[in-house]
């Protein structure tokens, strides 16, 4: 037996019988375990005795096969030559640590060499790794089908939920309780898109914030995947997740390997924002994530769409430095021909029918102002109306029969670019690696507006080596400039997983700054991606995606909630509009190292016109409550609002942020809420509470607590 534990986790494995190990429990800590009371935890959570039959039901492997007595989805699929593989894996080495394992398997029929890894990360993250290689003879050729980690879960959990969505509304929660037999949701376009299932969580019940048990499970993979959930009733129920493989993607020759993508496997017992705090903690542990403070970034896209003019951009540059934005960014319509969305990518060069001085002096005023400067790429993509597509018809990443009978499958009047093309990969390295010498480019908003329909790449499905493709050419260009931050946008939030963050800085959340959609975008991106990563701008009073109209304050208060900043032509403000902007950004700028730094958590809320988010400091000594209306609320007194975290013996000033704006409420407006705010220890904020007041719709309070010892 193998006691992995670290971070409150324990995993424990049996390695005694033959075959790939087997995982008996994985959930909160057991504390230190002997030999001897490991030995005898497995045989109290064993079901079968000697001699373990099919019809006495075999503990699950982590790659269970029906060969193992598994009757539901495969953790792994092979076939040679078209016939499928039936391995009989054999540990060949096995390497142990307090919070680690490596697995080394053989199939002597086949050759097949597997490694499998598991470890127990930061926060209590275990990742488990899994890689194949053809070690067999040198005819045989085998087609890599799936390979999908699992870990088991107690038969008590009852519903599974992931995520669903669209264009604007991505992060859409999806729950239901769990079928019985094998359920799987799978994504196939190119990218995790809009609708990604993004994780599947297992939970007792309906899941809650702020308490229950809950499994989760994350493949961390930029394209497309499979969750699974296997619940059969001679076994105890498995959770996995792998990248999902078109038939005859991945073929290995003699002598190569198919890496599977990392998957993560997250246990709570504090209910999805115990989940949160994990990955979270993970995340801010990694030697790339971001130190800097986050800069207030202004992007242009809304403020002028592809209505590009020199001169008022620079006026636009001005007043953003004078209102308090760290960071311009030039959002899209910059290149050569592009006037609207259906020409010229893939033509990296600056349109000097619009800047016939190019882009340097525009970065130039930008630093000299004091502020970074961002421009827009889209790499990945190529219009048919551009030199690169007439130059090199052969570089676009589809069936060459796409484009000669199916032009309507174009999207957005785009095509894909075949990156794993060594001369595409290069020509595209080399443009954008030149004009961030050339302009001064700090910052990419690295865009990625389309699914990947019908990949094709040397005669294959190209999905695969299109993906690390991308992630290759990021790392490269910003292992060339080493200052260089990247943010990943997809349409909006098509692609916010955990691989696309192991290369990128800050992903946008979503292309909606609609703020009432935005509560509940920023909640679920932030189940895996802390406040500090997620980009939540301002945009101008009317959405451009939805058509509400919101209030300034409300704007303002849901953009704190993550890496803030202005998706607004601020040159058509009022001087009272930009008087408020330049106090949100100060505003910002102090509360940004708590928030970003933070416990997030989401207080239960009867009332579902409520979104309430909290932004709670380690030690327990300050804290950020944002308190958010959706729609109007049920009742004419509203509920009290207990705050927990907060280091019980401390007192605290709880006070209202006026930089979002006057209280504006239908009726009921509690005394506290006035400049003195109120002084409550943290145990009475715990237990007590706060009495709320009754808001109008779509209207939002920032309060600051703060410790006065």
């Amino acid at each position: 037996m193998i006691h992995l534990e670290s971070e409150g986790i324990s995993l424990l494995i049996d390695t005694s019988h033959r075959g790939l190990p087997r995982a008996l429990y994985w959930g909160s800590s057991l504390g230190e375990l002997d030999d001897r009371e490991a030995a005898e935890t497995a045989r109290a959570l064993a079901r079968q005795t000697p001699p373990a039959t099919l019809d006495s039901a075999w503990e699950t492997t982590l790659l269970p096969l029906e060969g193992d007595g598994w009757s539901g989805r495969p953790g792994i699929q092979v076939r040679r030559d078209g016939v499928l593989l039936r391995p009989r894996w054999e540990v060949v080495q096995l390497k142990s640590a307090a919070s680690s394992l490596h697995v080394e398997a053989r199939d002597a029929t086949s050759g097949l060499t597997l490694d499998v890894g598991l470890e127990i990360a930061a926060g209590g993250v275990v990742w488990c790794t899994g890689a194949l290689r053809h070690d067999g003879v040198e005819d045989a050729v085998f087609e890599v089908e799936w390979i999908e980690p699992t870990l088991p879960v107690p038969s008590s959990t009852t519903h599974v939920t992931s995520l669903d969505g669209r264009w604007s509304r991505e992060k859409r929660p999806a729950e239901s309780q769990i079928p019985p037999g094998s359920t799987v949701r799978q994504s196939r376009r190119g990218r995790p898109g809009h609708d990604a299932a993004t994780f599947f969580a297992l939970s007792e019940g309906a899941p809650q914030w702020d308490r229950g048990r809950v499994w989760l499970t994350h493949a961390a993979w930029s394209a497309d995947t499979t969750y699974r959930v296997d619940r059969l009733t001679e076994s105890l129920t498995l959770l996995g997740s792998g990248e999902l493989l078109r038939p005859g993607e991945i073929v290995l020759q003699r002598g190569e390997e198919y890496r599977s993508p990392a998957v993560a496997f997250v246990f709570s017992d504090a209910g999805l924002d115990g989940l949160a705090h994990r990955v979270h903690t993970w995340l801010r542990g990694r030697p790339q994530h971001p130190r800097s403070p986050r800069p207030f970034t202004l992007n242009t896209w809304e403020a002028v769409y592809f209505d590009q003019d020199p001169r008022e951009l620079e006026r636009l540059a001005d007043v953003a430095a004078e209102v308090g934005v760290e960071r311009f960014v030039l959002d899209d319509g910059w290149f050569a021909g592009r006037r609207d969305d259906t020409t010229s990518l893939g033509d990296w060069t600056v349109d000097t029918t619009v800047w016939p001085d190019g882009l340097r002096p525009l970065a130039d005023r930008v630093h000299g102002l004091g502020m970074q400067f961002g421009l827009w790429f889209e790499p990945e993509m190529i219009s048919l109306d551009s030199d690169l597509a007439r130059r090199h018809p052969d570089w676009l990443l589809h069936d060459p029969r796409h484009l000669e009978h199916d032009a309507s499958l174009s999207w957005r009047s785009q095509y894909v670019l075949d990156l794993a093309n060594p001369d595409a990969y290069a020509y595209i390295r080399d443009r954008i690696d030149a004009l961030i010498d050339e302009i001064g480019i700090d910052y990419i908003k690295w865009d990625h507006n389309r699914d990947l329909i019908e990949s094709v790449h040397d005669g294959r499905p190209g999905t695969h080596v299109q993906t690390q493709a991308v992630y290759r050419l990021i790392r490269e260009l910003k292992e060339s400039h080493a200052s260089l931050e990247v943010e990943s946008c997809s349409s909006g939030g098509a692609r916010t997983d955990l691989a696309i963050l192991d290369v990128c800085d800050r992903v946008w959340g979503s292309d909606s700054n609609d703020p009432v959609e935005r509560q509940d975008i920023q909640r679920w991106t932030g189940l895996l991606v802390p406040p500090e990563l997620v980009g939540a701008h301002v945009g101008p009073a009317q959405s451009h995606s939805s058509g509400r109209v919101t209030s300034l304050g409300m704007r303002m208060a849901t953009s704190l909630m993550g890496s803030a900043g202005l998706e607004w032509n601020i040159l058509t403000c009022s001087a009272e509009e930009r008087d408020a902007i330049a106090g949100f950004a100060s505003a910002y700028k102090e509360l940004r190292p708590l928030i970003h730094s933070s416990v997030v958590a989401h207080p239960a809320m009867r009332d579902p016109a409520w979104r309430v988010t909290t932004f709670l400091h380690p030690d327990g000594r300050e804290a950020v409550v944002i308190a958010a209306t959706v729609s109007g609320l049920e009742d004419a007194r509203a509920e009290r609002l207990r705050i927990d975290g907060l280091d019980p013996n401390r007192l605290f000033r709880v006070a209202m942020r006026t930089e979002f704006g006057e209280l504006v409420a239908g009726w009921n407006i509690p005394g506290w809420m006035n400049e003195e705010g109120v002084r409550l220890s943290g145990r009475v904020l715990a237990q007590a509470g706060l009495q709320l007041p009754v808001l109008w719709p779509m209207q939002a309070i920032v309060l600051h607590i703060r410790s006065e010892e």
